[in-house]
């Protein structure tokens, strides 16, 4: 008699239908258990505490930037990253089904996904409230039955909930994507098309970041990306967050993390992972 394989569980934040669970099934297939937390922190945890076997958490908007809720949690947390995943958004208004859009007064959605939007709402002359989640917003119309106000939010979050899209694709920038983090206890194996992510302190002397960043291109190392976030411990001094090509295990990687180490108050290898296609 064979036994049915258990679904992956995969911590994503947010209620049904935002695109944090967009970016799971995406990743594992509609398969996948996703089990959705209200905020980044309990997501962490769930992970943490094995109550999950993945995380998914946004990283980075292409227009409205990093999510720093992320980068902060990261740098507490021992999880690695093990794969990245760019996800294309669309952005819809979403009412209750039997609300005109002339009946539209007030747009909920999360702050980023408002800023988004900013040009499509301010010609429409929408007031606007912030709100923790796309897909909760969505949620709280049907809940409350608000026929004066609509949500921004996924296409799927419409079809999870019943509720009538007035339009897609409202976002300002038609080239938007969230990148996406998967977390686990262990970072992947390489082949040979990865990615690393780093954190670390350089000595608040002139010229100590140019010393870090001048190793990674003394060994023709492309970096990717980096972002400064406050270390909270001292006034104006910062963490750097740095995306560079090529695995923790490769010789050349390997070496440039080593020297840096020497160099640095503080370094953290956050994880090495395939780049997303």
């Amino acid at each position: 008699m064979s036994s049915k394989r258990k679904p992956i569980a995969v911590a994503f934040q947010g209620e049904r239908g935002a695109y944090s669970e967009v970016a799971v099934y995406k990743l594992f297939g509609k398969d996948a258990e996703a089990k959705p937390y209200r905020m980044l922190p309990e997501v962490f945890n769930a992970l943490e505490k094995h109550q999950v076997d993945y995380a998914v958490v946004p990283i980075e908007n292409s227009t409205e930037g990093s999510v720093t809720e992320t980068y902060d949690l990261l740098l507490k947390s021992n999880l690695k990253v093990c794969k990245e995943l760019n996800l294309r958004v669309v952005h819809c208004l979403i009412s209750l089904p039997s609300v005109p859009m002339d009946e539209v007064k007030l747009v909920y959605s999360h702050p980023q996904a408002l800023a988004q939007c900013r040009t499509y709402l301010q010609n429409h002359g929408f007031r606007t409230l912030s709100t923790y989640d796309t897909a909760g917003s969505v949620k709280l119309l049907k809940e409350q039955n608000l026929r004066d106000a609509a949500a921004i939010a996924s296409e799927y979050a419409a079809e999870v909930y019943s509720m009538r899209i007035l339009e897609k694709g409202i976002e300002d920038n038609k080239n938007n994507y969230t990148r996406f983090f998967l977390l686990s206890e262990k970072d992947a194996e390489p082949t040979g098309d990865d990615k690393t992510s780093i954190i670390f302190s350089a000595p608040h002397v002139p010229g100590s970041l140019y010393s870090v960043l001048k190793e990674f291109a003394d060994r023709k190392i492309n970096l990717t990306k980096i972002e400064s976030r406050p270390t909270r411990q001292k006034a104006w001094e910062y963490y750097f967050y740095l995306d560079f090509e090529g695995h923790r295990t490769d010789k050349v990687c390997q070496d440039v993390i080593e020297t840096v180490s020497n160099k640095c108050q503080f370094v953290k290898v956050l994880g090495s992972y395939p780049k997303a296609k």
